[in-house]
């Protein structure tokens, strides 16, 4: 009897165990969900935590996002802000008044009336003071020294927005990996800019005996120049934009892949007619046919094949670099209003529709003040303005591609 007793107790608890541990095979996921919502509320409430060290990185959000978005808008305008000061240093010829490069060293200008004789006397080594300015007084050098020094001090402030806020921002962990990537192109564009910069000054201050022009920058230096910040004022925009502004939800018709092929195009062409205008400058381009909508008459001058070999004169030839940047002018004029009309006939978003009216009148502006500016003979406020018009209409152009780029996948 106790046998049989004892035997009925075993078979009883051996079906309470696998019944428990039926009933724990099922909780079980119940469980990990509760033990990996407890460990999640519990780092989020350790990062809230006062006691928590300031280095802990936080993770990329919409939040975030804005905040690096509007700052690589602020970074774009610096850079806009150095193309017209780089303008107007060379409207004013004050560009090769500083003939040494110095990182720290020259951001104190001269103070006493001997620091500003020492500095004219090494201006006075140089071509441009020989052939061009021998005449120039003292007070004139310290006019054309002050431009060129604030166009280097604001180029250090370029560098300085974009390379202390990356430092902050990487740590803070704003940056996904696509994104670091961009960053780190972005900050070694600023230095390879300045560089090229002290690159190109350095053209305008070698002697060339062979030649009898006035002195000034090699044009193909500085068209890198104003490239490179052109390129770094785009990307920074591109990416400032594509942070900040949702893209469109669009169906992919074959209409609208064919209007972001035109956009592309155009944009293309209104940075290469922007490319050409430092050819302009650097040649006094300007200054040579001080006519519109003819040359001198002509349709076609007859010097625009002078030099040898004939490739020579699309980057050496001061009229042919002018008759150029004629015909890319009006070619980017046709191809926004070829633009406008076509996305006319589409049903697209308000924001779109609005980028793209201001691309129209900016061009329609941007040609009027180049042709105002070739008829008055290159007036020093007005070529700022039409030079700065030329970096408004590479703006909304990349706002318009911006707009019209397809949803993240």
């Amino acid at each position: 009897m106790l046998f049989s007793m004892l035997r009925t107790t075993i078979s009883c608890g051996c079906r309470c165990a696998g019944k428990g541990f039926q009933q724990s095979s099922h909780q079980r996921p119940q469980l990990r969900q509760w033990f990996v919502k407890r460990n999640r509320s519990s780092i989020s409430v350790e990062a809230g935590s006062p006691s928590t060290p300031t280095t802990a990185i936080a993770v990329p959000n919409a939040a975030t996002n804005r905040i690096v978005g509007r700052w690589l808008l602020g970074c774009s305008g610096l850079v806009v802000g150095a193309v017209v000061l780089g303008g107007v240093t060379r409207l004013t010829e004050s560009g090769l008044s500083m003939v040494d490069w110095h990182l720290v060293r020259e951001m104190k200008p001269p103070q006493s009336e001997s620091e500003w004789e020492a500095e004219f006397s090494k201006y006075k080594q140089f071509p441009e003071f020989k052939i061009l300015n021998h005449e120039m007084t003292l007070p004139e050098f310290k006019f054309i020294f002050y431009m060129e020094w604030g166009h280097r001090m604001w180029g250090r402030l370029v560098g300085l927005a974009y390379i202390l806020p990356t430092v902050y921002f990487w740590r803070k962990g704003y940056f996904n990996r696509s994104l670091k990537g961009k960053v780190l192109g972005l900050c070694g564009f600023v230095v390879f800019q300045g560089l090229l910069g002290w690159y190109m000054v350095k053209s305008g201050l070698e002697e060339k005996p062979e030649s009898h022009d006035v002195p000034r920058v090699s044009q193909y230096r500085l068209c890198a120049h104003l490239g490179s910040a052109l390129v770094l004022y785009s990307a920074s925009l591109w990416t400032g934009l594509n942070l900040l502004l949702p893209a469109h939800k669009m169906a992919d018709t074959r209409r609208l892949m064919q209007l972001r092929r035109f956009a592309k195009g155009t944009g293309g062409l209104v940075f290469l007619t922007a490319l050409s205008g430092a050819f302009v400058a650097g040649l006094d381009a300007g200054l040579v046919y001080n006519s519109f909508p003819k040359m001198a008459d002509k349709w076609i001058p007859d010097d625009i094949l002078a030099f040898s070999p004939a490739l020579k004169n699309i980057f050496e030839n001061p009229t042919t670099v002018q008759f150029d940047h004629r015909i890319l002018g009006i070619g980017s004029l046709t191809a926004i209003t070829g633009l406008y009309l076509f996305s006319r006939r589409m049903v697209l978003p308000k924001r779109t529709k609005i980028a793209i009216s201001l691309l129209a009148a900016m061009a329609y502006t941007q040609v009027a003040l180049g042709i105002s500016t070739l008829l008055l003979y290159v007036p020093t406020s007005l070529a700022a303005t039409h030079q700065s018009g030329s970096v408004a209409l590479l703006t909304f152009a990349i706002w318009v591609l911006a707009e019209l780029r397809k949803m993240p996948k």
